[in-house]
């Protein structure tokens, strides 16, 4: 005797979740105005620019660099400059 089919349904697949392309400018902070470009066949060289205030971010690229790799770069860099900097926000120095 046959054994009868399975009426349950496969479950579903789970969607892979996708990596954003456009950034938020670390220095202007318009929300989605960071593009990253990667030219990996000429110069090996990945840039990150803002539209809004025209700040450019260039690192070196490899087969495997994503655009958030360039963005994160570039805010760590940023992050790896203002260290040791104290804003004083809302005191006057008279």
């Amino acid at each position: 005797m046959a054994k009868r089919k399975s009426r349950k349904a496969p479950p579903p697949a789970k969607k892979a979740r996708k990596v954003p392309t456009a950034f938020d400018c670390p220095f202007c902070g318009h929300t989605g105005s960071v593009q990253c470009s990667i030219d990996i066949n000429k110069d090996m060289i990945a840039e990150a620019a803002c539209a809004v205030c025209k700040v450019v971010y260039a690192t070196v690229a490899n087969a495997l660099t994503e655009p958030i790799d360039v963005y994160s770069e570039w805010i760590d860099e940023c992050h790896k400059a203002n260290e040791g900097v104290h804003v004083n926000a809302g005191e006057d120095s008279m």
